[in-house]
């Protein structure tokens, strides 16, 4: 296969640092692909780009350079010496390729103005690489809900309120969106953003028959939450009440302190769990800031629920991990297999790829066995 470009809206993030210096490492043989679906048996006949035929660029709105970010995950105990040791030489070239991001507050002009320079900045990286597609992956902080516009409804009309200068008609993820799409490129949302999850976009990504999979990606509390589930609904057990606690440290933590930036995070986790269970629960949760954890994160759940007679049990689980080692072979993996969707002509909402997302695009299921039953079954077929 053709180099293929991944363009990270979020590229010196925790999570994207994980991802590149995770690609650099795997290109040299330093760590397996541990994490990484997408290397599993199952999908050694699909054609997948390998590791070292992905070239990496992006946008962020910080300039802490790579090998810095890296520096300080492998102090924080997510990147091992070893493998920065390796690929910290190498940082420096794809920080090269990252460029000034987004952002409403310090951008002057129109939306349209940022949406093409954005789209430039893509079609730049993927001349400079001779890239026959690019999957721009968006990685960036969580972003507070934005309200709904009438002008989200239809491609002419949202296109008109973005070349108002001054306007803010979309959120910065779905500028992103609308760049990547008139840039020719496939989208993947990680975040629970609203990204391309509005009609307009999703007529645009239509127009430019390009691929796209979302959203918020699935690496703990909700990973296992899916599995779990169904095994209360196939038992006929009735879950009477699902509370959650999430605590975590590092840059997501604070974002996720914010209540209108946790907003669309909670709205996300709790999308899935009445479809899982086949009725409505009640299911509070909540999510707090720990600085002290750094990039670890730990949640807790206690499930309650009704048995034969109407005898009341109770299970708990606590997960704790570092999110950014959990999401970041993901990214690799949605890279791959959305390259491979694009080079095979498919486009709209990847459904096959719910098994990565809390809310998935193009499907109502969240059972984790039967999406990878979809996922193996779908990548056969490329």
């Amino acid at each position: 296969m053709a180099p293929t470009g991944l363009w990270l809206i979020g590229a010196r993030g925790s999570v994207a640092t994980t991802a590149i210096a995770g690609l650099l490492a795997l290109r040299s043989g330093v760590v397996r692909p541990v994490g990484c679906v997408s290397a599993q048996p199952a999908f050694e006949r699909a054609p997948l780009p390998d590791w070292d035929e992905i070239r990496v660029g992006g946008h962020d709105v910080v300039d802490t350079p790579l090998e810095k970010r890296a520096e300080q995950l492998t102090e924080s105990g997510l990147i091992p010496y070893r493998v920065f040791d390796t690929v910290r030489d190498r940082l420096s070239e794809v920080d090269s390729e990252v460029r000034p991001g987004y952002h409403p507050a310090t951008h002057s002009g129109s939306q349209a103005d940022a949406a093409r320079a954005v789209s430039e900045d893509i079609n730049a990286f993927a001349r400079r690489h001779g890239l026959e597609r690019v999957v721009v992956l968006n990685v960036s902080s969580t972003e507070p809900v934005f309200p709904s516009l009438a002008e989200h409804e239809g491609l002419a009309a949202l296109e008109a309120a973005m070349a108002v200068p001054g306007r803010t008609v979309l959120p910065p993820s779905s500028v992103s969106a609308y760049a990547a799409l008139r840039a020719g490129a496939a989208y993947v949302d990680f975040t629970p953003s609203p990204g391309i999850r509005l009609p307009a976009l999703e007529e645009l990504a239509s127009r430019q028959a390009v691929p796209y999979a979302g959203s918020d990606g699935k690496t703990g509390e909700t990973l296992v939450r899916s599995t779990l589930a169904p095994l209360f609904s196939s038992r006929s057990l009735a879950v009477r009440s699902w509370a959650g606690t999430n605590l975590l440290g590092g840059g997501d933590g604070l974002t996720l302190a914010d209540a209108e930036h946790a907003g669309s995070k909670l709205a996300s986790k709790g999308r899935g769990l009445s479809t899982l269970l086949g009725t409505e629960v009640t299911a509070p949760l909540h999510i707090d800031n720990v600085p002290d954890l750094g990039e670890q994160k730990i949640a807790w759940d206690h499930v309650s629920f009704e048995g034969f007679l109407g005898v009341r049990m109770s299970m708990q689980f606590t997960w704790s991990g570092y999110d950014s080692s959990l999401a970041a072979p993901l990214v690799l993996d949605l890279t791959r297999f959305t390259a491979a969707a694009h080079a095979a002509g498919r486009s709209g909402p990847l459904a096959p790829l719910a098994f990565f997302f809390k809310d998935p695009m193009g499907t109502d299921e969240h059972r984790l066995a039967q999406q990878f039953d979809m996922l193996t079954t779908w990548a056969e077929s490329l």
